[in-house]
């Protein structure tokens, strides 16, 4: 069942036209990427799936629990949104960081501590409640960004480059972490990134974000079943839908 449709959308600034006619769909539980060049258009657009800024033409409509659809167009608060920084905020411990939507939606911040406090074994920080930013790593600092935005409690989430920022090693493993925390969470996620591997890896499909304006030209269904591991990376499945996407791009 999808949750969140996005109908015709098009934006521009001035006489540039950034999105040509964008129309996209997330269903229950998917996880859905918009791959594209740095520059394309990627952020434009969840800005406005996000409700920060208005489309010029097209809707966002997003599902209930009885599986009614309603436009939320220039409307905030209605999905989870990650930018590519954690924004975690320095003076704060990371437990008081990661309720802080559970604060800013009016909850007293023990109340929300006390409702935090449990998922930081299931996001792997246990320990660090009591910590500060600068004293985690880059890996854990995402983790917390992550456990921020789901605690939101919001059906869709918008990812926008969760791993960029971070080296090799810690993005792999992070990225094989997310997928099974995922199968939990059962988070309905849009993710941007320019990296082909991620998307393979990630997705359920991926959208193929190109063009001057921007359109979504093209849409790739992973048919591997997630959580994967990665040996995937290394089938021929898997560089066959690489060499795919290489070819539209």
């Amino acid at each position: 069942m999808d949750v969140l449709h996005a109908n015709h959308i098009s934006k521009s600034y001035g006489k540039k036209k950034i999105l040509g006619d964008i129309h996209l769909h997330l269903a229950d539980g998917e996880l859905v990427c918009i791959l594209g060049v740095s520059g394309v258009g990627k952020t434009t657009l969840f800005n406005i799936l996000s409700g920060l800024i208005l489309p010029d033409s097209g809707s966002v409509e997003l599902a209930d629990e009885n599986g009614v659809f309603r436009d939320i167009s220039g409307e905030t608060g209605h999905l989870s949104y990650m930018l590519q920084k954690d924004m975690l905020l320095p003076h704060k411990t990371i437990l008081n960081n990661v309720a802080l939507p559970l604060v800013l939606k009016g909850m007293k911040a023990r109340e929300a501590g006390e409702i935090a406090r449990p998922y930081f074994a299931q996001f792997g920080l246990e320990g660090t409640e009591n910590k500060y930013p600068a004293q985690l790593s880059g890996g854990m600092r995402q983790r917390a960004a992550l456990l921020r935005t789901w605690l939101c409690r919001n059906r869709v989430a918008l990812l926008d480059e969760p791993f960029s920022a971070l080296d090799t090693l810690t993005r792999a493993s992070l990225q094989e972490w997310y997928l099974g925390v995922m199968e939990e969470i059962r988070l309905s996620t849009l993710f941007i990134t320019h990296d082909i591997d991620e998307a393979i890896f990630l997705s359920d499909r991926i959208y193929i974000m190109k063009g001057r304006p921007a359109v979504l030209s093209d849409e790739i269904i992973i048919g591997n079943k997630r959580p994967r591991n990665r040996d995937f990376m290394l089938s021929e499945e898997f560089l066959a839908y690489k060499k795919r996407i290489r070819e539209i791009i």
